[in-house]
């Protein structure tokens, strides 16, 4: 029997979430709701299911076994808390919320509940990703010692989104260190540096468009993250892990894997792909894999609520050295 999805929010990333669950043969797409009508509508019908513009419609929907909260990010911790309350599982967007004291409020209204709670850092299910971690965790390169994560976006944003984004460490960073944090463990210390070289958007919303920002973990390993919203290449997705024994890395993925040499060139490949869809695809359908698995079995949410909540404090962390031009130091 599939399990019966309502996506909340069809936006770009409700439509990446719609198409995963329309996708997974384990999942069926019940619901999608969006309080513009258009954009409910040509979702509902690209895929021929249900659309509503009335969020309560679908909560009245007893056969509904799971949401994808997509919404805008004010709206998450309503929606996933509701959605959890009723019974349902839930897979929601990162950020949880972009104030901290939102999201511990959220965490104890809910206590247990946020078992039920998966966030969306569909990085963790790169098959990439995922083939580097596995094997770091089956020592294949002895104690890991350094991580270093590079993402860079093709294109900045609209300045009117990065008003209203949270910043470049809890809108943009935020995937990158939760991936920190899924190869180090805890991390106690971070210390950041950013800068405005691209947008002057950017800068009047009052926003860095690069940044740099150094981890360590409780034992002493460390992690660089750089981000830039700007990549003449394409969309730079990259990842090393190094350790004593060597280092296991993931590079940038092509349209195709033909390279060319002559006698100006060797080895040139075409570009690097171009849109978070063409690269994140694959991770995207693993992670809504996860979810169904989740609903189906009962078993808790990874990454869950508290993920979410530890990437958000690094964020803040970020943010804070950032202002202060001091290292941060969390408890472990």
């Amino acid at each position: 029997m599939s399990v019966r999805i309502a996506v909340l929010g069809c936006g770009r990333i409700g439509r990446v979430h719609a198409d995963s669950v329309a996708a997974n043969g384990r999942s069926e797409l019940a619901w999608v709701f969006d309080p513009i009508e258009a954009a409910a509508k040509e979702v509902g019908e690209r895929y021929g299911t249900r659309w509503t513009t009335d969020v309560d419609a679908v909560f009245a929907d007893d056969a509904v076994d799971a949401v994808v909260v997509a919404s805008p990010t004010p709206t998450h911790v309503e929606l996933l808390t509701r959605a959890a309350r009723a019974g349902r599982t839930v897979l929601c967007e990162k950020p949880i919320d972009l104030d901290i004291g939102r999201v511990e409020a959220c965490r104890a209204d809910l206590g247990d509940l946020t078992a039920k709670v998966m966030l969306g850092f569909n990085r963790r299910f790169d098959p990439s990703f995922g083939e580097v971690r596995r094997r770091v965790a089956a020592g294949e390169i002895g104690q890991l010692e350094q991580l270093t994560i590079i993402s860079r976006d093709p294109t900045p944003p609209p300045a009117e989104y990065v008003a209203v984004s949270g910043g470049l460490f809890r809108d943009m960073m935020i995937h990158d260190l939760d991936m920190a944090r899924f190869f180090l463990g805890e991390v106690v210390a971070v210390s950041a540096q950013g800068a405005n070289l691209i947008s002057t958007g950017i800068l009047d919303a009052g926003d860095i468009d690069g940044a740099v920002v150094t981890l360590k973990s409780a034992d002493g390993r460390l992690a660089t993250i750089t981000n830039s919203r700007r990549c003449a290449y394409g969309y730079d997705q990259r990842l090393e892990a190094f350790g004593e024994l060597g280092a296991l890395s993931a590079a940038n993925q092509h349209g195709t894997s033909v390279a060319f040499s002559g006698a100006a060139v060797t080895g040139a490949e075409g570009p690097v792909l171009n849109f978070f869809l063409d690269r994140y695809t694959p991770a995207y359908r693993a992670e809504l894999d996860a979810f169904v698995t989740m609903t189906e079995t009962g078993s808790p949410a990874s990454p869950g609520f508290d993920d979410g909540r530890a990437a958000l404090l690094l964020a803040d962390a970020a943010a804070q050295s950032l202002r202060s031009g001091a290292v941060v130091e969390l408890r472990a």
